[in-house]
């Protein structure tokens, strides 16, 4: 789950981290009013969307007097911000964070987040700090510093001296930074967050350390002990049929193809996108309805697959084990029936009453077309994605 910039810094008040004053604000007026509360300028004027690159987008604007910060208030409150996060469909801002101006001597870079290679807690830094942070790892990957924290032990002093030191800090700025990558790592363990990032984490010209911005994302499955986190949840910021999913503990995430795909297994529903890659076509999602899917479950994924404008042709991959074959066949019928099926389906399954199930999807009278394998499932879909785009 991801939340805003201005939801991320108050959980940093939470634990003394140290941000620029501000407030967030959803109307003009309100975004106005705060500028003139902050009382000196220069302020920053800031997009709250769920996306990186809002700089460059022109989602953040430096407002030097009243009159300039109304202007960028106006221009930026409804604009839709177009980053490489968002894709060229863009994000309609709903919400601004208007805070005070800095004095920046200096932009860094900081991340935590766990490493899953060697079971461990990744501490990341950079002085290459600011909006190309991407590219400095791209192209120049050694400018990225890394220091392991073993989860067990816990985060100590030396951890972030061992950053600070290659980080080039004097003695002042380091004993602020080994102070405020523990309250970091508190709280990224905490919340239990699968994501810290801060850039940039500034120095300014009076040798104070700040975070200027930040980015939180936290682990979903580990929710249910953070009810206060749920509250910043924002469904506006959200892919409306990944919303409509997650109301039926179906794991849907919504891609780029026209291929649609249901499936009971998160690997299988990986393999199963490979494997039509491999025969020519694109999956439109990724859904996985769980192993142990009710007919309902299968109803509603169906549903909401088909409900995908891009989508031009489904495939359904099923190994009927706690899932059988002819629960999956009866719910895919149901749901077929009930959302007037207007593209080719094409059905692979193996395993728990398959032949019951085959006998089904036979029966309904619907274009639904039984595959032998899983390859002939994804070279019928690929025929199918080839025939649409032409």
């Amino acid at each position: 789950m991801k939340i805003h910039e201005f939801q991320a810094k108050e959980l940093f008040k939470k634990f003394d981290i140290p941000i620029p004053r501000g407030k967030a604000a959803f109307t003009v007026d309100e975004a106005k009013k705060v500028a003139a509360e902050l009382g000196t300028f220069p302020v920053v004027v800031k997009a709250q969307i769920h996306a990186g690159g809002r700089g460059k987008g022109g989602g953040v604007k430096l407002a030097k007097s009243a009159a300039e910060a109304e202007k960028y208030i106006k221009q930026i409150l409804g604009m839709t911000l177009v980053t490489h996060q968002t894709g060229p469909e863009g994000k309609v801002v709903k919400k601004l964070l208007v805070e005070e101006g800095l004095n920046i001597a200096k932009e860094l870079y900081m991340a935590i987040l766990p490493d899953r290679s060697n079971s461990t807690i990744l501490l990341m830094a950079s002085e290459a700090g600011g909006m190309d942070i991407e590219e400095v790892a791209a192209k120049t990957p050694e400018k990225l510093i890394k220091v392991w924290v073993n989860p067990a032990v816990g985060f100590q002093p030396y951890n972030a001296r061992a950053l600070a030191y290659q980080l080039n800090f004097d003695p002042e700025v380091t004993k602020q930074f080994i102070t405020m990558a523990g309250k970091l790592y508190d709280l990224f363990m905490k919340y239990d967050c699968s994501l810290l990032e801060i850039n940039p984490l500034v120095i300014t010209k009076e040798k104070k350390l700040i975070a200027l911005d930040a980015k939180i994302n936290f682990d979903d499955n580990a929710l249910y002990r953070h009810k206060d986190v749920v509250e910043f949840r924002d469904l506006n910021e959200e892919d409306a049929l990944e919303v409509e999913a997650s109301k039926y503990n179906i794991n849907y995430i919504k891609l780029d193809g026209n291929i649609g795909n249901m499936v009971n297994g998160a690997g299988l529903a990986m393999a199963t996108m490979d494997t039509i890659k491999l025969a020519g076509a694109s999956p439109a999602n990724f859904l996985d309805v769980g192993g142990g899917a009710s007919a309902e479950m299968v109803e509603n994924g169906f549903r909401i697959l088909l409900s995908d404008k891009n989508v031009k042709g489904v495939l359904i991959n099923i190994f009927g084990g706690i899932l059988r074959c002819d629960i999956l066949a009866n719910g895919v019928v149901e749901a077929a029936k009930k959302v007037k099926l207007t593209v080719p389906v094409v059905i692979r399954m193996k395993g728990t009453n398959v032949e019951q199930g085959k006998k089904i999807l036979e029966e309904s009278g619907l274009p639904l077309t039984v595959a032998k394998d899983v390859w002939d499932a994804a070279e019928k879909v690929a025929a199918i994605a080839k025939k649409a785009k032409n």
